[in-house]
């Protein structure tokens, strides 16, 4: 009987008190009905039981009636909160039901992680690349932010995702980064943030110190005393023009090992790369000097 009582109460046509319902009353309802609170909020009491809020609401001209989901999930506070942004916007000219919309359209980082390396995947040069794009993630970032919004994950999200490999593994924490980033840069685009998280954590990691070790040049001087070390060396004479070769045309080894005979001029002193083999993708030419095309005649059985 209270609860009739009330429901008559929340429903009369006049009524439009601000915070009607409390939090004891949406538990312990239970006679069907609508229940009206401020800024158009409703509670609904189906005979089965169920409870469920919906907001009406004026948008653009149109009255309209907008879910907010059930009673058992989403508390009062939360109803009235929501109710109010939706007012406001709509009375700013915004449509709360296409924000709405546009909302449970976001991508979940893994979902937008994976889209993000389809797009790219045909740009990769190789399918290890590729692969190693979403194996790091799926490794490292999709167990901490992988079932958060592409528009919710923040800094501390990121932070705490590098944070346990920054200084033991960093190289592989800085391709995680980077590839966090790319997501973040396609989020971006699309609107549905404004920042790149991956990149205002700069100051919140330790200075990395890379172990890797890279090969050193051979300073300029010394070219001929290796060239010398070379002819004299016990390789093979097909391995010693071809290292000539990398050092007169300033080639990649792979460049040099793969190159095919129709890819060379020799009248006309070019050698013209595919951009297949090129690391930019692009043909390059090369001109080639005397030497250069000494070293290719000798390649020739009338060497």
């Amino acid at each position: 009987m209270a609860d009739a009582k009330t429901e008559i109460k929340q429903s009369g046509p006049n009524k439009r008190a601000e915070k009607a319902l409390s939090a004891a009353f949406v538990r312990s309802v239970t006679t069907p009905g609508k229940y009206t609170d401020g800024n158009g909020l409703i509670l609904k009491v189906d005979k089965s039981g169920a409870k469920r809020w919906v907001q009406r609401i004026v948008i653009q001209g149109k009255r309209t009636e907008i879910g907010m989901g059930g009673a058992s999930l989403v508390s009062l506070a939360e109803a009235r909160e929501q109710a109010l942004e939706n007012r406001k916007l709509a009375r700013a000219g915004g449509d709360p039901l296409q924000a709405k919309r546009t909302s449970q359209a976001l991508l979940t980082f893994e979902e937008a992680s994976r889209k993000v390396h389809k797009i790219h995947e045909p740009t990769w040069r190789n399918k290890k690349h590729a692969a190693q794009f979403l194996s790091t993630l799926e490794t490292y970032t999709f167990p901490r932010i992988g079932k958060l919004k592409v528009s919710e994950v923040t800094t501390a999200d990121v932070l705490a995702v590098l944070q346990p490999i920054w200084l033991a593994k960093p190289e592989t924490a800085r391709r995680v980064r980077q590839r966090i980033g790319t997501v973040m840069k396609w989020a971006v685009a699309h609107g549905w943030r404004t920042d790149n998280p991956a990149e205002a954590i700069s100051q919140a990691l330790p200075k990395q110190t890379d172990t890797q070790q890279h090969r050193k040049a051979l300073p300029y001087d010394k070219v001929p005393e290796f060239l010398e070390a070379l002819r004299t060396s016990n390789a093979g004479d097909a391995t010693k023009l071809a290292l000539e070769l990398v050092i007169v045309t300033a080639s990649r080894s792979g460049e040099v090992r793969l190159a095919q005979w129709s890819e060379f001029d020799l009248n006309q002193g070019i050698w013209t790369r595919p951009a297949l083999r090129m690391k930019s993708k692009k043909e390059h030419r090369v001109p080639l000097s005397p030497r250069a095309l000494e070293l290719l005649s000798c390649f020739t059985p009338n060497c």
